[in-house]
């Protein structure tokens, strides 16, 4: 089982009512939900980690995992409420603002963090759940205790807005991505943690510091795969964009997805991964991603739409 470790949240997405008014939607959804959700949807054992609210929103979040085929039942349940946040959409690109304050998601401690049974192959992080305390140390607590034995991939999904101390943040995310088997980033974020300089180089800066695969994710273009021995790149599927909700989250999904399905999904696996497995990997997250990018909010396919 994939298990994705981070947010679960309400996006409260801008809608205009029958009378012409504005208006907000809930909608189930944060990075790492979103992961999740992709992966049970495209046909990978999927399973999710976090501090989940028993207030109505935690329930429709609940739901939600359950009807797209993922487990919950490792999730640490508070009656703390549930994270919102609001999404402006500006051409198409998402901005957000978050309420967090004593949520089940925020106070997330590490006397909730669970045992793992030995069906857990993999675990994915990322998203504002890397931020804030107490939640991002524990995330953080159990990427290091699990790493020597699982694969784990990380994707920080940064949004800078909503980093009040940029100084820990980067330290944190340094730490996690010496732990990590496969490092994901967009263009921008690669850009936000190590400055101007061309991707491929970039990337190739980061595998030295732990990594085996690196993922970078450059919007409408495309993606790339960089590992010791090979440089890939994937073009991104021609599409109409609703908006680019969830994209990111989507892709991660394809790719672990691919690599499960090609018995790829443990350490050593990913340490020689073959030219035809990170092809087929970027080829199953591209595709996803683009069905994603093509209806509003985030909306991953199912494995019978691709």
């Amino acid at each position: 089982m994939i298990l994705c470790c981070g947010e679960a949240l309400i996006d409260m997405l801008p809608r205009e009512t029958t009378a012409g008014e504005a208006a907000f939607a809930p909608y189930a959804g944060g990075a790492v939900f979103n992961t999740a959700i992709a992966l049970g949807r495209l046909g990978a054992p999927a399973g999710f980690f976090s501090g989940l609210s028993t207030d109505l929103f935690g329930v429709q979040l609940a739901e939600t995992l359950a009807a797209s085929q993922v487990e919950t039942d490792l999730c640490a349940r508070s009656d703390r409420p549930t994270t919102l946040a609001f999404v402006r959409l500006t051409n198409g690109q998402a901005s957000y603002a978050f309420y967090d304050e004593n949520t089940a998601g925020r106070l997330l401690a590490p006397a909730d963090l669970p045992a793992l049974p030995d069906r857990v192959s993999t675990l994915f992080f990322g998203g504002i759940s890397l931020v804030n305390e107490p939640a991002a140390a524990t995330y953080e607590a159990l990427m290091a205790r699990e790493a020597p034995r699982r694969v784990t991939m990380l994707d920080p999904n940064i949004r800078p807005g909503f980093i009040a101390d940029a100084a820990a943040y980067r330290a944190r995310i340094g730490r996690m991505i010496a732990l990590a088997d496969i490092l994901k980033l967009s263009d921008e974020d690669l850009h936000w943690l190590e400055g101007p300089g061309q991707i491929l180089s970039l990337a190739r800066g980061l595998l030295a510091r732990g990594p085996k695969l690196v993922l970078v994710t450059e919007g409408a273009v495309g993606a790339r795969a960089v590992t010791a021995t090979e440089d890939r790149f994937c073009a991104a599927t021609p599409v109409q964009v609703a908006d680019t909700v969830g994209a990111g989250d989507t892709f991660n999904a394809g790719v672990l997805a691919a690599l499960h399905e090609a018995g790829a999904l443990s350490r050593s696996a990913v340490a020689s991964l073959s030219p035809e497995t990170l092809a087929a990997a970027l080829a199953l997250g591209t595709r996803a991603a683009a069905v994603t990018v093509s209806r509003p909010g985030a909306n991953p396919p199912w494995v019978d739409e691709l």
